[in-house]
């Protein structure tokens, strides 16, 4: 166990919490939930850091980084949609691109554990869409989970915008996966 692994299963064990907090029914739990999900999204950035400055890259950090990730943002995106079920025009508007986020995780996970068993993994390395389309993402989710008006200014709306503009550069990113893996996959499937 090193430093930058801690830090990603640390990322982990605040999901619960989020979720507990998210509910809570004190005016202060909206700011509560989006300082533990901001926390959660800096985490991010620096266990990959420190793995890189520290040296201490390892198959388990790997594994577990991404997985911490798509847990975190799938479980944000189901308590988002939950809580504005009361409002049938945001939960449509929200529903749509939350299916779209977490499809697209499932399926760029499937895609790159095949090609991890056809040995061309770095076919669906991560892309400058993907790094685009996380921080659109979680600045995204940042702000619907802090969802009351700043300054007077209704936020919200610009939450779903950004979601929508993740949940696009989503899609561009699982097409640019799905082409790159698409020579090797045909391949793989004529030697059957």
């Amino acid at each position: 166990m090193n430093i930058p692994n801690s830090i990603t299963l640390l990322r982990i064990a605040m999901i619960p919490i989020f979720v507990l907090v998210f509910y809570l029914p004190f005016k202060w739990a909206n700011l509560a939930a989006c300082i533990i999900f901001t926390f959660a999204a800096v985490t991010d950035i620096l266990d990959g850091y420190l793995a890189r400055k520290l040296g201490q890259i390892s198959p388990l950090g790997a594994f577990l980084d991404p997985v911490a990730d798509k847990l975190m943002v799938a479980v944000v995106l189901v308590c988002l949609v939950d809580r504005d079920a009361q409002s049938l025009n945001w939960s449509l508007l929200l529903t749509l691109p939350a299916a779209i986020i977490i499809g697209r995780e499932i399926t760029v996970s499937a895609l790159r554990e095949w090609m991890a068993e056809l040995g061309a993994r770095s076919k669906v390395a991560v892309s400058v869409y993907g790094k685009i389309k996380t921080i659109a993402q979680m600045v995204a989710l940042g702000i619907l989970v802090f969802h009351d008006p700043l300054f007077g200014i209704p936020i919200y709306g610009l939450g779903m915008v950004l979601l929508y503009i993740a949940a696009a550069l989503t899609l561009i990113s699982m097409f640019q996966y799905l082409s790159s893996a698409w020579p090797k996959l045909r391949e793989s499937n004529k030697k059957q």
